[in-house]
């Protein structure tokens, strides 16, 4: 192999890498592993195109099916392996169903909890906490200044607080 073909595989890995590797990357979502199946993808396909078999308007289409079949033997592998799973790292809690009672129990005392506030506080609990709303849109549906929604969300969620632990 003369410098001129090694300079000629240079160009070709130049000029099709930016567009292979998000190829790959598009596939896999993950950075390192789009790197290694990118260069893996050169390294089997760098016979091909040192001997001049493949057309130079053919480079990014030949590389992206050598790729797509690097990342087939890849997900061929790692569906034979399965996933490997440490039980010892698992915390049981984590995974373990609610029980319905407990949480209507405690749905019970949260809603105890919020007839206890002030018709004001209520509804910025509602609006903030449980729809979401931003301060903006709080203050705008209210009539309120958004500082004014602030401070009572704030001391709404004290007092909201200070009942559930009084509940407990």
């Amino acid at each position: 192999m003369t410098s001129a073909d090694t300079k000629s595989i240079e160009e070709i890995c130049s000029e099709t890498w930016e567009a292979l590797y998000r190829f790959v990357y598009y596939k896999v979502q993950n950075r390192e592993e789009a790197e290694d199946i990118t260069q893996e993808t050169y390294a089997k396909a760098y016979s091909y195109l040192q001997k001049g078999k493949i057309a130079p308007n053919k480079y990014s289409a030949f590389l992206k099916t050598v790729a797509q079949n690097v990342l087939r033997d890849l997900w061929r592998k790692k569906k034979r392996r399965g996933t490997a799973v440490d039980l010892d790292a698992i915390n049981p809690k984590d995974y373990a169903m609610d029980d319905p009672a407990e949480s209507s129990a405690q749905r019970h005392v949260i809603e105890s909890a919020l007839t206890q506030l002030t018709m004001e506080q209520r509804t910025v609990i509602e609006l903030r906490i449980i729809k979401g709303y931003s301060v903006a849109d709080t203050a705008k549906l209210m009539n309120k200044q958004e500082t004014a929604v602030r401070v009572m969300q704030h001391r709404a969620l004290q007092l909201l607080a200070a009942i559930m632990k009084t509940n407990q």
